[in-house]
């Protein structure tokens, strides 16, 4: 099965100089907890809803007027919509990652999220192996 056939094709995105709190408003309205940041078409960052709790409003940062691309993750691992599921599945169990957006042609053509994964019924085991690798702590506790 390929990426093409799971992924969420209708993505919602933001350029970076759009403000946290439009991210924020956007995650909410849309019910996603990440967003693609774009340049015109093409990605150069993703924004989750917890680089908005820890980069932005932990430290007391004014998500007004703090830029997205204060907290985005820049270069972000990436998908091609004919990629495998099962290799998309690895890659997010490798990097830790819940949302993999899909990219053809350098434009952003849809997500893959670990949720797409756990309800095809094909794909049960690699969901919970990516969801257990995602989980575990990528640093020790102190």
């Amino acid at each position: 099965m390929k990426i093409k056939d799971i992924m969420t094709k209708d993505v919602v995105t933001l350029n970076e100089n759009d403000t946290v709190e439009k991210a924020a408003n956007l995650m909410k309205e849309h019910n996603v907890g990440s967003i693609p940041v774009c340049q015109g078409e093409n990605i150069i960052g993703v924004i989750t809803d917890r680089d908005i709790t820890t980069r932005s409003i932990a430290q007391g940062k004014d998500i007004k007027n703090q830029k997205v691309r204060d907290i985005m993750t820049s270069n972000p691992v990436t998908a091609n919509p004919n990629m495998d599921v099962h290799e998309a599945s690895r890659i997010m169990s490798e990097r830790q990652i819940r949302r993999l957006p899909v990219v053809e042609n350098s434009k952003i053509t849809g997500i893959v999220a670990l949720g797409d994964l756990a309800v095809e019924s094909k794909l049960n085991d690699d969901a919970g192996k990516a969801l257990g690798s995602i989980s575990e702590p990528s640093s020790p506790n102190m």
